[in-house]
């Protein structure tokens, strides 16, 4: 079903996203957030689930933006676009979300 994720239930009560872009350390892309959204979505709707884990693997959480898809655009461009709809979908989730943080990670934030 998924592409750039793994979604799994280790255990009752937890959802697990796993990050699974190994080539680009785990770079979001626009599929990549399009998934996470997506599989957040199913989660926040899922009363079985209570907590959810995003993690990555043992040598990248994620490099952050995948930069290759912002060549060529500009700040309007930038603000049009998807990536900020669906960091709501993150930023909003109703249940404890936890970062299992391993490897590199890099990303900004406000």
């Amino acid at each position: 079903m998924y592409e750039h994720i793994i979604v799994e239930r280790p255990r009752p009560g937890v959802g697990l996203l796993r990050l699974n872009r190994p080539k680009r350390l785990n770079a979001l892309n626009q599929a990549t957030m399009r998934e996470l959204a997506a599989a957040l979505t199913e989660f926040a709707q899922d009363d079985d689930v209570r907590a959810v884990v995003i993690t990555g693997n043992e040598r990248a959480f994620a490099a952050g933006a995948d930069v290759n898809e912002m060549l060529g655009k500009d700040a309007v461009d930038m603000l049009q676009s998807y990536r900020f709809k669906q960091w709501d979908v993150v930023r909003t989730f109703p249940k404890p979300l936890i970062a299992a943080v391993s490897g590199w990670c890099f990303g900004r934030g406000q």
